[in-house]
């Protein structure tokens, strides 16, 4: 399938997905936020895959949300004196908001709910919508050029998709209301210092070649028990150790395959890659 602003392959159980607008900055247009949950939950209901990559083109990873649509006119009022078109506007907007700003904030949390591990490979800017992005992947890797920034106060924005929510649970409390307050770019170096990226690479060759091969170990190991991983992982982050342990242990009684862990054992053993059952396709849901 075509899609406006991603290439998309999958190939060797890696789902590689691509922003592809260099010349406009990779900014999130509304198609963007249409096509990202799409594919994302495409990939993950397929069950082809076993890891998802996310990284782009260009100068930059993104410039952002792509504000320009923010000023067109809204409402159904062309008929109607621009008075009582306003008006009504007026009484729109609050519950209009509301409803388009959970659309954005769904767009990314399709990355978070993903069965697979998504790993985001940052260039350059990472800016404003970007971020919030990036907080939704399980891992960030960067190169040394890149740099990251909460970019709404600049613009007179409270970032509200995702930045705040994620950001205060992957680096301290102290950073997030210092980019929050200052807009300021926080460089790949002092990203990783801070433990917002794993790694930093020379360049976008060497962290694509860096990120690929971090994906192909992931790809190579159970599906099924990533797949509890992910879950212990985000549920653990959000609830007390007691629920955690006890949802731990449920998940286990259901999810627990001695097949797989038997195969897992031997092809350690044996120095070989294991022959692993792939997630179950989901069903496609209804439109």
């Amino acid at each position: 399938m075509t899609y406006e602003c991603f290439d998309v392959e999958v190939k060797d159980r890696i789902a590689h997905i691509v922003l592809s607008r260099p010349a406009k900055r990779n900014s999130m247009t509304p198609a963007f936020w249409r096509e990202l949950p799409q594919i994302v939950c495409e990939i993950d209901a397929a069950a082809e895959a076993r890891v998802v990559v996310i990284s782009s083109t260009g100068p930059h990873f993104t410039a952002g949300l792509d504000i320009s649509h923010l000023r067109q006119g809204g409402g159904n009022g062309q008929d109607r004196p621009d008075a009582e078109a306003e008006a009504l506007e007026a009484v729109r907007h609050g519950a209009r908001f509301y409803d388009n700003t959970r659309h954005l904030q769904e767009s990314f949390s399709a990355l978070e709910n993903c069965r697979l591990p998504v790993l985001a490979a940052i260039q350059g800017g990472c800016i404003g919508g970007g971020v919030d992005m990036v907080t939704a992947c399980d891992m960030r890797y960067a190169t040394e050029d890149a740099f990251l920034t909460v970019f709404e106060i600049n613009v007179g924005i409270t970032a509200d998709v995702g930045t705040f929510p994620r950001l205060v649970k992957l680096i301290p409390e102290g950073i997030v209301r210092e980019l929050a307050y200052t807009g300021r770019r926080m460089p790949a170096a002092e990203a990783k210092e801070v433990g917002l990226v794993n790694r930093v690479f020379r360049d976008h060759e060497a962290m694509l070649e860096g990120v690929f091969e971090i994906a192909r170990e992931i790809a190579a190991k159970p599906p099924l028990a990533l797949y509890g991983c992910k879950r212990m992982i985000n549920y653990s982050r959000d609830h007390t150790t007691a629920d955690g342990l006890d949802y731990i242990s449920i998940w286990n009684a259901s999810f627990l395959q001695p097949a797989e862990m038997r195969e897992a054992v031997m092809a350690n053993q044996e120095k070989r890659t294991g022959e692993f059952v792939d997630l179950p396709p989901l069903p496609r849901r209804a439109d």
